[in-house]
């Protein structure tokens, strides 16, 4: 899974709150706060869509968009980057570190405990 940017974690989040959205809401949501003209909302969309994070679907003949990962999926994945890249650790920070995130909720939690104790791919 290829590592959101600062930008596209804002998308991520608020498509993590209500899913799906189309674009305009996610400008209301992500964008104006941000200062981003809707033409650069709709750019980073269409760059999230083809970088597999997130995936577009239709309601009522309108574009719409919802996470392709949850968020304990993305967040074990930048923790196990982290860890490794920061600390020089073989081993992911324990989700318990995140526990006080407003971001996540109890069975997020339990979610990012399970991925961060399995071996990631590609290890034996």
């Amino acid at each position: 899974m290829e590592k959101p940017s600062p930008s596209e974690m804002l998308v991520l989040k608020s498509l993590w709150s209500q899913s799906p959205l189309g674009t305009r809401e996610i400008q209301e949501r992500a964008g104006t706060p941000q200062g981003w003209a809707y033409s650069t909302t709709r750019t980073l969309i269409a760059r999230m869509v083809e970088k597999g994070l997130i995936e577009k679907g239709d309601a009522h003949g309108l574009a719409v968009f919802a996470p392709k990962a949850t968020k304990a999926q993305v967040l074990s994945a930048m923790i196990r980057s982290f860890s490794a890249q920061i600390f020089d650790l073989d081993e992911p920070l324990p989700a318990s570190a995140f526990a006080s995130s407003p971001l996540l909720d109890p069975a997020d939690i339990a979610e990012l405990e399970r991925l961060l104790a399995e071996k990631p791919e590609g290890d034996a």
